[in-house]
């Protein structure tokens, strides 16, 4: 086995969901993929794309975009290396113009989605479903995070958007959940829905109660009392 070959099939062993897949089966899917090197700030793949083909980020982070009701693209979700969500089925009279950025150097794998599936066949049932799963992303979790938002305050939203973004993108340190990624102000704003200064502002806030520890360019998230926050905020909310 080459060098090349033998450091694909590690990367795809080690990306989370697609870590169900026999040792056989990620063979056969490396031998399938077809690489290509997707420079920061390229598109990966946008809804002009065929969806007769599944995408697997390999390595890098990546971000899913689209554009809101005044024509501005807005950030809905991060993509941390495995596959790529499926765009959401069209809906008559309604343009999003979804699209798959790059927001570091990326390598993607391609297959066609039939061989995918075919590779992917032997699994078990459950298996099969985290695949189905993987492949459509987590819509349903952006879906109830816009309904719950409707009945947030924006110091809730924020809460929840970070305990999300460290929960994708969070590795332990001593003091909490560090992300690894960088938690730019404007994609905050455009996650929870609300103007930069505001997200600032709250920002500031949360690191003054603790929730939050700036170190450096990182930001580390104090899971257990914004979980704490919210769940206060909860109780108080069900007693008025």
């Amino acid at each position: 086995m080459n060098t090349g070959r033998a450091a694909e099939i590690r990367n795809l062993r080690g990306l989370k969901n697609i870590s169900w897949l026999s040792a056989r089966q990620v063979n056969r899917l490396a031998a399938a993929l077809t690489v290509s090197a997707v420079e920061k700030r390229e598109i990966i793949i946008d809804d002009k794309h065929s969806p007769e083909s599944a995408y697997v980020l390999l390595s890098g982070v990546a971000r899913i975009t689209c554009r809101n009701r005044k024509g501005d693209r807005t950030l809905v979700i991060m993509v941390a290396p495995g596959m790529i969500p499926g765009f959401p089925p069209p809906v008559a009279g309604i343009s999003y113009n979804f699209r798959c950025e790059a927001i570091t150097s990326c390598q993607v794998g391609t297959i066609d989605l039939k061989t995918f599936i075919e590779i992917s066949l032997g699994i078990a049932s459950d298996d099969f479903k985290r695949m189905a799963v993987s492949y459509l992303g987590r819509w349903d979790l952006v879906q109830l995070r816009c309904a719950n938002f409707m009945s947030c305050t924006l110091e809730e939203r924020l809460a929840l958007i970070l305990l999300e973004l460290s929960e994708n993108f969070g590795v332990k340190d001593k003091r909490g959940t560090r992300l690894t990624v960088p938690a730019r102000h404007k994609d905050l704003a455009d996650l929870v829905g609300a103007s930069r200064p505001r997200v600032t502002e709250f920002l500031i806030q949360f690191e003054n109660d603790n929730f939050i520890i700036r170190d450096e360019r990182h930001l580390i998230v104090r899971r257990d009392r914004l979980e704490g926050f919210l769940a206060e905020t909860h109780a108080r909310a069900n007693d008025r």
